[in-house]
């Protein structure tokens, strides 16, 4: 039983759907897994809270305040209890409101507080799933870690045919059971992240510098994270909060970054090198005082800072070594040279030219090549979405 052990927190909102998720509880429980199942009072109108007792042999949680039952803040031990929180099936309705926060019922408020993964499974008319502000809400929710299985298409209540539909049974199952595996395939591992930008001061106020804001290796940590690895992570100046990973380490400028990862490298299985560290320093002309604005032009030398990629590709061994580019023109051709010159394994590319690409959006669009075959290139989407699907890839390597 591929579920054996887990326990999911199975959320049924109000839409013809809701019948279908009997058939979803019923193949959990077969894969192993305890499920527990709350209720919208939509839902309740479509099938009946008692339904999904008898099939699960536990109580369903409805209300945030039932007057037959001790309650107190159950829905924080919910929370705290499931390893999964499966929305199946969702209306744009919950989408929406976990998308702005509100939590008025046992559902919302349960997702709100919840400690583990929430997966979504939506169902709905195709002109509500098409809309733009439900489109929104999803993409919103992915940016943040929330996953959704796609709606298929088919009949609909309305007796439309479109996207929308509810998924088979089997796919909502499997897709549970895929997140599980991936919730480990990366056990054991010890992954060195870098992220940020590094600043190469000029005097004590001015510096070289590029606007990454550490997102895309934050993401790239999370999913390792997730997905059972060790990861050290190693930042430039950011605003961001920082996962919980392992250990964490802030540095300002390309040296002490290369040193710091360096440092970590000889315990470190895989090191996926997404920081953006300046290329020139000021080393020889750097001020202690700030330099005055004198209306005359200023001359600077400029030195080549470490390029910590290349160290790392020197003294590789049988580590698995990614790395980034960011290229504004023959992105795939510079990648290539790059891949090959610095010994590596992996290479993502991207063009910060391209609108909801590079530095600053939440989202990227990038390419991936390996080795000697074809670049991958991959739709534009959040930037943690994009790490599970940079984790898959490395993942792939690290069978091999």
């Amino acid at each position: 039983m591929r579920l054996s052990g887990k326990k999911i927190l199975l959320g049924i909102t109000g839409c013809i759907a809701a019948y279908k998720a009997g058939y979803v509880l019923r193949g959990l429980m077969r894969e192993g897994a305890e499920v527990r199942v709350m209720m919208t009072r939509a839902a309740c109108e479509f099938v009946t809270p008692l339904t999904f007792e008898s099939l699960s042999g536990q109580p369903v949680a409805v209300d945030l305040f039932p007057k037959d039952r001790f309650t107190s803040v159950h829905h924080i031990f919910a929370a705290e209890w499931a390893d999964l929180i499966l929305v199946a099936p969702a209306t744009a309705s919950i989408i929406g409101k976990i998308a702005s926060g509100v939590c008025d019922d046992f559902l919302s408020t349960t997702i709100c507080a919840a400690q583990s993964p929430v997966m979504f499974s939506p169902a709905m008319n195709s002109f509500m799933w098409a809309n733009p502000i439900t489109q929104q809400n999803v993409e919103k929710l992915k940016s943040l870690g929330y996953s959704f299985i796609q709606p298929t298409e088919g009949d609909l209540a309305s007796w439309a045919v479109g996207p929308g539909r509810f998924p088979e049974q089997d796919v909502v199952i499997e897709e549970v059971v895929d997140f599980f595996c991936r919730a480990s395939d990366l056990e054991g591992k010890q992954i060195l992240v870098t992220a940020g930008p590094t600043l190469e001061f000029l005097d004590p106020v001015r510096y070289i510098g590029n606007p990454s804001t550490g997102a895309m290796g934050f993401a790239i940590a999370d999913a390792a994270r997730r997905r059972g690895a060790d990861v050290m992570l190693v930042s430039g100046p950011t605003s961001l909060i920082p996962p919980k990973v392992a250990d964490f380490c802030t540095v300002v400028s390309t040296e002490q970054m290369a040193e710091e990862v360096m440092a970590r490298y000889e315990n470190s299985d895989v090191v996926i090198m997404a920081a953006a560290p300046a290329d020139y320093t000021a080393s020889g002309s750097y001020s202690n005082q700030k330099i005055k604005k004198s209306g005359k032009p200023l001359t600077l030398k400029l030195t080549p800072t470490t390029d910590i990629l290349a160290e790392l590709g020197r003294v590789k061994g049988k580590r698995i070594l990614v790395g980034f580019a960011l290229e504004t023109e023959k992105e795939v051709s510079n990648a290539r040279k790059k891949l090959r010159e610095k010994n590596l394994d992996m290479i993502v590319v991207n063009n910060p030219t391209t609108p909801g690409a590079g530095f600053g959006p939440d989202t990227n669009q990038v390419a991936i090549l390996k080795g000697k075959s074809k670049a991958e290139e991959l739709p534009k989407t959040s930037k943690t979405v994009l790490a599970d699907m940079l984790m898959d890839r490395i993942v792939k390597l690290i069978k091999k």
